[in-house]
């Protein structure tokens, strides 16, 4: 998707005007971390999945950048939250005269200082300390992002984002925090797994980007409560770490960072052992094939659902869960007949399994969640046709609250209906997916509507198709 910016072909970059507005302070900073970095428009553009014209324009002060962009610029390029901070700062209505001096009196990490690869650790950790753009639907249905003092995010999120919050003041703070808390009888834990409840929900309406810097400082939060725990407290407060931990690589999955998905599932891994949870550790191998899935590695997806499936006690959800997720893993081998007798024996453990009302893995299982997959790999498989039902069917079976998810299935549905000649009705299910891709940022839905809009090509004079690649044009550009 990213095109050759101004700097990308050894054409002279346009001279920028920091002093001539906020916007244009902010843009040439963007490009001095950039530049620092060595990554052209178009290198940055490939890995951040932007639109490499619509960052020269944001650097060149000449459109504001979406919040998207501003986090994917600063993770990528290890500015520590820097350039978060001078956007929220520009937001809420600094002049430049107050940015400038802030950012003498207040620096952070210089860009000549501590370079930072792309693709190094470093991208995978929160983003800002000080605040957060959170989502607001207004009443007329549009979507605005607010940005949020600490203070007013951990009234926005309950008392348990009071944890995060503590992460990181100085050691005496982070005790009387503490202190604070077994005073006033509240039970960290239980505050945790609520604060995990609002974020898994407002990941589905809104999309991950804006609760994944929430998440990290939760996880920062629990390692820093650890230390004043012993025995079945401590253990405890691990398997919630754990869970913490999964969810910030389904998160970083669901935005197209396999490298960070990697990094934060495994170390859910390592913490499920410390916690001594067998069930947990099943569900996060599970969870690693179906990471696999994603990233098309066939071997490690049907390998790991294996080991997952041998782990899982007998005729539970969690032996179904891995059972699909391995499924899909002989599709991409292009194996029919290994896919669908593994299909069947996922439905068949699913029929036969005793569900545990205390468990709380796998609890979305159902056939119809099997089904989807088995959609999902008919793609795979060049069953288009068949595909396209599939995922039909489970789009009218999803409860209200999937947004993002319904958002996903229309979008693989327009690429099979694509796939199967079906140009007018994948651009009018395009045109469904798109809408719902821009409001919640999900990568998942982008990489298939980009494939939809080139595999398009070939009608892009049916007027529908053209409707339908002109919006994607300006979503690019919007970025927002």
């Amino acid at each position: 998707m990213g095109h050759i910016g101004e700097d990308g072909m050894g054409q002279r970059p346009k001279e920028l005007t920091p002093h001539a507005s906020p916007l244009h302070y902010l843009g040439a900073e963007m490009r001095a971390w950039r530049n620092q970095r060595g990554l052209s428009l178009g290198k940055l553009g490939q890995a951040i999945v932007f639109n490499s014209s619509y960052m020269a324009r944001v650097e060149r002060g000449d459109q504001a950048p979406s919040p998207d962009l501003v986090h994917a610029y600063d993770s990528a390029l290890g500015a520590s939250g820097a350039l978060i901070r001078l956007h929220e700062s520009i937001t809420q209505g600094a002049s430049l005269e107050a940015l400038r001096a802030r950012h003498v009196s207040n620096p952070g990490p210089h860009v000549s200082k501590s370079p930072v690869a792309l693709a190094d650790e470093s991208g995978i950790q929160a983003p800002s300390e000080e605040g957060l753009s959170v989502p607001v639907r207004t009443d007329d249905g549009r979507i605005i992002f607010v940005s949020l003092s600490r203070r007013a995010l951990i009234g926005a999120l309950g008392a348990g984002a009071a944890i995060a919050a503590a992460s990181d003041l100085p050691a005496a703070a982070t005790a009387a925090r503490r202190s604070s808390l077994s005073a006033s009888g509240a039970n960290p834990i239980e505050l945790l797994q609520a604060t995990r409840r609002v974020l898994i929900d407002n990941d589905n309406r809104f999309g991950p980007t804006q609760v994944i810097p929430v998440v990290q400082q939760q996880i920062a939060a629990i390692k820093e409560l650890r230390a004043d725990l012993r025995g079945a407290d401590r253990r405890q407060l691990l398997q919630v770490q754990t869970q913490y931990s999964e969810l910030c690589g389904w998160f970083f999955q669901d935005l197209g960072d396999f490298r960070a998905a990697q990094h934060w599932t495994r170390e859910a891994l390592e913490t499920s052992h410390m916690a001594g949870d067998a069930e947990l550790t099943t569900y996060i191998l599970a969870r690693r094939s179906q990471l696999a899935g994603d990233m098309r590695d066939p071997i490690e997806a049907v390998d790991v659902a294996e080991a997952a499936e041998g782990h899982a006690a007998p005729r539970s959800r969690l032996a179904a869960v891995a059972a699909t997720y391995g499924a899909h893993g002989h599709a991409l081998r292009k194996d029919v007949t290994m896919t669908q007798r593994a299909y069947e024996h996922a439905l068949n453990l699913h029929a036969n399994m005793d569900p545990d009302p205390s468990s709380p893995w796998g609890v979305w299982l159902d056939t119809a969640y099997i089904e989807v997959q088995r959609a999902h790999s008919h793609a795979v498989l060049g069953n288009h046709h068949g595909a396209a039902e599939g995922f039909r069917s489970a789009i009218g079976r999803l409860p209200a609250g999937y947004h993002r998810d319904r958002g996903v299935y229309l979008a693989r549905e327009a690429v099979a209906l694509a796939n199967a000649g079906e140009a007018e009705q994948a651009a009018s299910v395009g045109l469904q997916a798109l809408s719902i891709g821009e409001e919640t940022g999900s990568a998942r839905i982008n990489r298939e509507l980009a494939q939809l809009d080139e595999s398009m090509n070939q009608w892009r004079t049916v007027p529908s198709v053209a409707d339908f690649k002109d919006a994607m044009t300006e979503a690019v550009l919007r970025q927002a």
